[in-house]
């Protein structure tokens, strides 16, 4: 059985590796953000329980090229703790809505996964300005929390719900807002932008 698991994560390696040249191909594609917004209240209590995590400050500049040997990295990344962390609602783990926290205990939800993901990637050098927790609307109306990459090829998203690192303008969500660049603990919004049923978040 783990023979299997471990062929399957090396073959979506494999393959999102020859996505990197699809991505480079098809040239750069940022969110459009907006005014300062409200920090998710999880966030918040995240950050008041380790206040490093918020009061990181990016310089104003261009998003990390991305080369291959990074995208291989953020592939490895994103495989390896959708594939370690098991899981579980925050009712589950916590008793309660809307707990930000590490999955030190292999267990989590969806902005836990993107949390540790966040953690990898700066763990190797890529700065705090271009790794962003973001809030986006499933297709159903469901809230969700995914990672997002900025790169000098444009921004990609890491999701516990989809294998594949994708472009943010390849998946199927509403995006709404996320951390700003310079400033790990403000959260700016988003107009998606990709449909004219998509305003600003207020």
């Amino acid at each position: 059985m783990k023979k299997t698991r471990g062929k399957l994560l090396l073959l979506a390696m494999a393959m999102q590796l020859t996505a990197w040249g699809t991505a480079y191909a098809a040239g750069p594609a940022f969110m459009h953000t907006g005014s300062r917004t409200t920090q998710p209240v999880g966030h918040y209590e995240f950050c008041q329980k380790i206040p490093q995590e918020c009061n990181q400050r990016t310089p104003k500049q261009a998003p990390i090229e991305l080369t291959r040997k990074l995208w291989a990295k953020i592939v490895s990344i994103n495989n390896s703790v959708n594939s370690k962390i098991a899981p579980r609602t925050d009712m589950e783990l916590w008793g309660k809505e809307e707990v930000w926290s590490y999955p030190n205990s292999g267990f989590g939800d969806c902005e836990d996964y993107a949390l540790e993901k966040r953690r990898a990637l700066m763990n190797i050098g890529v700065p705090a300005g271009d790794l962003l927790m973001t809030v986006a609307r499933q297709p159903n109306g469901d809230g969700h929390a995914v990672l997002t990459v900025r790169t000098s090829l444009g921004e990609f998203i890491l999701d516990n719900l989809e294998t594949r690192v994708l472009s943010w303008t390849a998946t199927d969500y509403t995006y709404l807002k996320r951390q700003s660049s310079q400033n790990s603990g403000a959260w700016i919004m988003i107009n998606d932008g990709r449909s004219d049923a998509v305003a600003s978040v207020r």
